[in-house]
């Protein structure tokens, strides 16, 4: 059974229902994992996309903060979730497709804008965050299994728009994108976005601040979409969707889509 995923954060999902409609409609994924959704699970508007046949739903969330969802045609396991770094977040839920793929879905907290844990408590509980991830992977191998969603961290120089302008920027720094390295190697994942497009400048996610995002350019990727190897090499068809960055009242990220014949 092939099918389509993708990963979007929607930076409230009450604020951009009419946006996930949107995408629903144009795109048509089988699966769509949402992170920021901004509500509790009570709060998602899930009547209009059940309308659009996205009837199965595996989210947690909380009111006004983090939350992550699984939208999906397919029928779906729930699977539980994770809280790392006992932080007492909803950012990880875990679903099973009925051909016994397993998505996880994360949202690894941003860490704050100093690169310092002893300055900054929220980057030190990023790095313990992803530190967990690492030792869960280490201790439980995943087999046939998607892992998506905004991890916060650019790893490559060619994932953001100046290398050495960031490297002491929050999601950048050669700290962070150590950690996530170590995330990637303990649990044999490949990304599989940089295996269907392995060169050049590829970006998920443009701030705010920017007058002008499109043309200024000065994006980071910041989501991802991973797989273990069983079934990395069935999955094609990568892409960002750029031009959801642009439609109204956007989020800042950009989703990100693959296809895997499994």
């Amino acid at each position: 059974m092939g099918f389509t995923l993708a990963t979007w954060n929607i930076n409230s999902v009450r604020l951009r229902a009419a946006l996930v409609e949107q995408l629903l409609r144009a795109e048509s994924p089988d699966v769509l994992c949402l992170q920021e959704c901004k509500a509790p699970v009570d709060k998602l508007p899930l009547e209009g996309f059940a309308a659009l046949g996205y009837g199965h739903v595996v989210a947690r969330g909380q009111k006004g903060y983090n939350g992550v969802a699984i939208l999906s045609k397919l029928p779906l396991t729930d699977l539980g979730d994770r809280d790392f770094a006992g932080l007492g977040h909803a950012r990880h839920v875990a679903a099973q497709l009925d051909n016994g793929v397993v998505i996880h879905n994360f949202y690894v907290p941003a860490g704050g804008d100093i690169p310092d844990r002893e300055q900054n408590e929220k980057f030190g509980q990023k790095l313990d965050y992803l530190a967990e991830m690492r030792d869960w992977f280490r201790a439980a191998p995943p087999e046939r299994s998607v892992l998506v969603g905004d991890l916060n961290i650019a790893p490559r120089e060619d994932d953001v728009w100046d290398h050495k302008k960031l490297l002491k920027i929050v999601s950048h720094t050669p700290v962070e994108v150590e950690a996530l390295a170590e995330v990637q190697e303990a649990g044999g994942w490949v990304d599989v976005t940089r295996a269907d497009i392995p060169q050049g400048k590829l970006y998920s996610w443009w701030s705010y601040r920017a007058k002008d995002w499109d043309a200024a350019d000065k994006g980071r990727r910041l989501d991802h979409v991973w797989a273990t190897p069983d079934i990395a090499g069935a999955a094609h068809s990568s892409k960002v969707l750029r031009a959801a960055r642009g439609w109204e009242q956007p989020s800042d990220h950009a989703p990100v889509f693959a296809s895997f014949d499994v």
